[in-house]
């Protein structure tokens, strides 16, 4: 019994041990933000930091005592792990970007290979890693950097001379507004969790370290896979029709939009081939051997609801046997060949539709080219 008891106080003296030799964090106190929230998040899925405690104060000799400090101290300085960025003399931005970082653009930029390497089990160095760590501070570190600065996505003299005004009030769900939010006590919290001010913090990091991870997880498993498969439909696009603006997907459930216009840049910039531009992208609804095709059409850019061409507005709220029937119409009035009977819809818009079969979509898609 004595040896158990004496095993069980070693090895817990060892845990303990163990966790204060993990490299302590620091950071502010009081209120906090999407940034440092984030940050602390992100050097915590390394193993070096995955059992780092975080000490919240604005002490200069506590801080001192930290081995890692983030948005705080008006010091930035890799070589010694501190990762401030208020201080007046501070510029610095992402490579080949210009929105002045935050304490989460700096983590991000200093361990943000680390981080997607270990994620993908790939070398830091891996054009794969690169290409994401350059996609995920584009996509979402970026906008957490503006944010924190007081940065506008347009810029305020401009958006005013325009004349534009924004048509709802959308700033109470930004992800930021959100951890803004968690700085007060939560009143819809199970009794008994704690309320005070690190508990808080915890939570609102855990919030957007998720959202972070699986931003990440996406890209790994989604974005990146369907780069290959946009980029080999794209270059056999002119196989598919002569007039290389249909596009045709193996599978649907394909990220396929930010792809597309980023080969479509890639050909136009070197050259002036207006047939790089694709209007229509067809795909399986699902990976069943009978199932329905969808002809969605491209936007005029990735953030826009206007089609390039959009499908005719004879078929535009129209479905099934109507729809045959309008297209036959159609069909016989031009002399043209019948599009194959079997259309399920067309949405009002006119922006995607959908047919029995892939020969039906593709039939659909074509005259579509010439309406």
């Amino acid at each position: 019994m004595f040896r158990a008891r004496q095993y069980f106080k070693m090895a817990e003296t060892a845990a303990k041990k163990l966790k204060t030799q993990s490299p302590l964090i620091g950071t502010h106190n009081g209120h906090f933000h999407a940034d440092e929230a984030l940050a602390v998040y992100m050097l915590r899925l390394l193993p070096d930091y995955s059992s780092s405690p975080l000490l919240r104060t604005r002490d200069p000799a506590q801080l001192e005592e930290c081995h890692t400090v983030v948005d705080v101290g008006g010091v930035y300085d890799a070589s010694i792990n501190r990762y401030d960025h208020h201080q007046r003399t501070f510029s610095t931005v992402f490579p080949n970007h210009a929105t002045k970082l935050s304490s989460a653009g700096l983590v991000y930029m200093h361990f943000g290979r680390a981080i997607i390497a270990q994620h993908m089990s790939l070398a830091p160095d891996h054009s794969d890693v690169t290409l994401l760590y350059e996609k995920l501070y584009t996509d979402f570190i970026e906008a957490i950097d503006a944010n924190d600065n007081g940065i506008s996505a347009y810029d305020p003299a401009a958006l005013s001379a325009s004349n534009l005004e924004k048509r709802f009030k959308d700033g109470g769900v930004t992800l930021a507004s959100i951890i803004n939010d968690m700085n007060n006590p939560d009143p819809t919290s199970p009794p008994g969790e704690p309320q005070d001010e690190d508990s808080l913090f915890g939570r609102a990091s855990t919030l957007i370290g998720n959202v972070f991870a699986r931003k990440l997880h996406q890209a790994v498993n989604s974005w990146l896979p369907a780069r290959t498969t946009v980029g080999n439909a794209y270059k056999s696009r002119s196989d598919v029709h002569s007039s290389g603006r249909i596009l045709i997907l193996p599978q649907g459930g394909v990220p396929w939009k930010e792809h597309l216009y980023n080969f479509e840049q890639e050909v136009s910039a070197g050259g002036s081939d207006d047939s790089a531009q694709v209007y229509y992208v067809l795909y399986p609804e699902s990976a069943a051997e009978d199932a329905k095709w969808r002809v969605q059409c491209v936007s005029e850019s990735e953030g826009s609801f206007i089609s390039r061409k959009p499908l005719p507005e004879a078929w535009r709220g129209v479905r099934d046997q109507d729809l045959d029937g309008v297209m036959a119409a159609e069909s016989e009035k031009a002399g043209q060949e019948k599009i194959p009977d079997g259309a399920v819809f067309v949405h009002a818009s006119g922006f995607i539709g959908g047919h029995k079969t892939k020969d039906g979509a593709m039939a659909m898609a074509i005259r579509s080219l010439d309406l």
